[in-house]
């Protein structure tokens, strides 16, 4: 599957842009139009949606960004054109915070959302946006390093949920060979920060 085109922007409109690829012309459905300009250099990350009757690229600006796109789709009820609308409209990280926050009059007033779809979102994606890829349920049997493990559970234990931890890892995980205790000391400045 095509994970992402790099190339010129050749034209774009409201929802849809179009990028020369080596002189080939990709027409994809993309939230940010507002963002670009003619001949800009860009890379877009793709995803490609197959129903009965139509097959589309989906276009966005990072990684993250489609991931959140795959689970939106995968609500019942969701479509890809109103998970691109809910990106255009809010953004990764707003959709990501109302949805951990069960914030459902924020998710009603995206576009097609109503209290329905809002509550539907909640239910099915709360828990599973921020660490289902980084931090490691039980039963997934993902080994840190001791040390990683530890600070992870004294932050635990401290109050953090398990959604609170999923940027720590990574930032500790780039610092290899610390003792726990620095990183438990690494790990919470970082959520004060964010807090």
């Amino acid at each position: 599957m095509i994970a992402f085109i790099d190339g010129t922007v050749a034209s774009y409109n409201v929802d849809t842009v179009i990028i020369d690829h080596n002189g080939m012309g990709w027409e994809i459905a993309y939230p940010h139009t507002d963002e670009l300009s003619l001949n800009k250099q860009v890379r877009i990350y793709t995803y490609m949606h197959i129903s009965e009757n139509d097959m589309r690229l989906f276009g966005f600006e990072s990684n993250q960004e489609k991931e959140l796109f795959i689970r939106l789709i995968s609500v019942k009820g969701l479509g890809p054109k109103t998970a691109m609308g809910m990106l255009a409209k809010g953004g990764y990280d707003n959709i990501v915070k109302a949805i951990e926050t069960e914030d459902v009059a924020a998710l009603k007033k995206m576009p097609g959302i109503g209290a329905k779809s809002a509550s539907q979102i909640v239910l099915d994606l709360k828990g599973t946006l921020v660490a289902s890829d980084v931090v490691p349920k039980a039963e997934k049997k993902v080994s840190y390093p001791q040390e990683v493990a530890d600070a992870l559970e004294g932050l635990k234990n401290l109050g953090y949920r398990q959604g609170d931890l999923s940027s720590v890892v990574n930032i500790m995980l780039e610092q290899p060979g610390k003792t726990t205790a620095e990183y438990l000391r690494m790990g919470l400045q970082f959520l004060s920060r964010q807090g």
